[in-house]
C-alpha cells in the first residue's frame, strides 16, 4: 500500500485549514491512505489556557468544536469519495456532551470506519490540553482495512508504551500517530521512541506532525514512516510537505516470525486497554 502524510502548516482560520486539507486529499489521490496531524482544522489552541484563548484568536474553544454532522467533516468525507482514498483526519470533536481530541478513519466510499479519542490528556506549558480535552475511557482501537489492521494512537498517548502495545495485541500492522511537536522538544528522543516501539511491537508506525509558526512556537515537522524493524523508510523536513511511503503490511508477519515479541492469538485481537 502507499501511505501519505499531510505535514500541514495551520492558519487561525478553520475554513482555510479545511481548504488546505482538501488540497492534500487531491494531491494524495493516487495513495491508499492519507494521515493528517493533530487538530488539523484549527490553530493549536492548547498553547494557551482556556481563559486566554479569545485574546489570542478572537474565538472560544466552543467555536472550534465540531460534531459528527458538521459541514467541515462532510466536506472531508465527500473528498475521500471524489478522490477514492482512505483518510484519517484529527479534529476537536463533541462526543455525547463532552469534547475530545478525536481521530477518524474514513473509507474511500465515505464510510466512518472508526473513531479514536485521546486517552492520556496532559496539562503542561504550551500543551494545556486538560483545559479542552476529555480523557477517553474507550482505550485504543484497531480497524480492518483492505490492506490490513490499522490502529490509531493520538499524540501524547504514544509516550505511554501500553498504547502501541495494546494496538499490536489487537493485531495492528500499521499504527497512525497524529501529533503536534515543537522544535524545542527532544525530537531525536521522540524519533527513537517511535523506532523502538515499532521494533518491539513488530508494527509499521506513521507519525504525522504539524509544521510552521503559531504564536511564539515553531512546530517541528519531521514526520516519519517507520517499518517493523525500527528503520525509518520516509522522513519529511521542517517544511509543509506531502510525505509518501510504499509499505507492505505482510512484512509485519515476517518480523513476528523472526522476532516474536508479539503473539497475535485470536483472543488478543479483541483486547482493548482502558485506563
Amino acid at each position: 500500500m502507499q501511505i501519505a502524510l499531510a505535514q500541514m502548516s495551520m492558519s487561525p482560520d478553520m475554513d482555510t485549514n479545511l481548504d488546505t486539507s482538501l488540497r492534500y486529499i487531491a494531491q494524495a489521490e493516487d495513495a491508499d491512505l492519507l494521515l493528517f496531524p493533530e487538530i488539523q482544522l484549527t490553530p493549536f489552541f492548547p498553547l494557551y489556557h482556556r481563559d486566554e484563548l479569545s485574546s489570542h484568536y478572537g474565538h472560544t474553544a466552543e467555536d472550534y468544536l465540531l460534531d459528527a454532522e458538521d459541514w467541515h467533516i462532510n466536506r472531508l468525507i465527500s473528498a475521500t469519495q471524489q478522490h477514492h482514498l482512505w483518510i484519517s483526519p484529527n479534529v476537536y470533536m463533541l462526543q455525547g456532551d463532552k469534547p475530545y481530541d478525536t481521530s477518524l478513519l474514513i473509507s474511500a466510499e465515505g464510510r466512518l470506519v472508526g473513531r479514536n479519542m485521546m486517552v492520556h490528556v496532559m496539562g503542561l506549558p504550551q500543551f494545556w490540553e486538560t483545559d479542552y480535552y476529555t480523557p477517553s475511557k474507550e482505550g485504543f482501537r484497531v480497524y480492518d482495512t483492505p490492506w490490513g489492521r490499522v490502529g490509531i494512537v493520538i499524540c501524547f498517548d504514544r509516550h505511554l508504551p501500553e498504547s502501541i502495545r495494546s494496538c499490536a495485541l489487537q493485531g495492528a500492522q500499521l499504527i497512525l500517530v497524529p501529533t503536534a511537536n515543537l522544535q524545542t522538544e527532544p525530537l531525536e528522543m521522540y524519533e527513537w521512541e517511535m523506532r523502538v516501539q515499532a521494533f518491539q511491537n513488530n508494527v509499521f508506525i506513521a507519525f504525522c506532525n504539524r509544521v510552521g509558526r503559531e504564536g511564539d512556537v515553531l512546530f517541528a515537522g519531521q514526520s516519519l514512516v517507520i517499518d517493523p524493524d525500527g528503520q525509518v523508510v520516509a522522513r519529511a523536513s521542517d517544511q509543509p510537505a506531502l510525505l509518501r511511503a510504499t509499505i507492505d503490511l505482510n512484512q509485519v508477519q515476517d518480523c513476528r516470525h523472526r522476532r516474536p515479541y508479539i503473539t497475535c492469538l485470536p483472543s488478543a485481537r479483541r483486547h482493548t486497554l482502558s485506563v
